[in-house]
């Protein structure tokens, strides 16, 4: 259950990681607060992922 998990959880990061690229690109966000904008991203995507897997494991 938990390499299946992680799987979609890179493969999720992965994809949002790239629709953040677009993003950065389609608004014109300067180059140096483009890393801001994925680090807050990714930690949120992140913190989803981890109160997701620890909903399915204690449901």
């Amino acid at each position: 259950m938990i390499s299946v998990f992680i799987v979609f959880a890179m493969f999720f990061l992965f994809y949002v990681n790239k629709l953040t690229s677009t993003l950065c690109i389609q608004k014109e966000i300067p180059e140096e607060r483009q890393p801001m904008v994925f680090r807050t991203i990714n930690l949120l995507i992140t913190i989803l992922l981890v109160s997701s897997y620890v909903e399915i494991l204690f449901t």
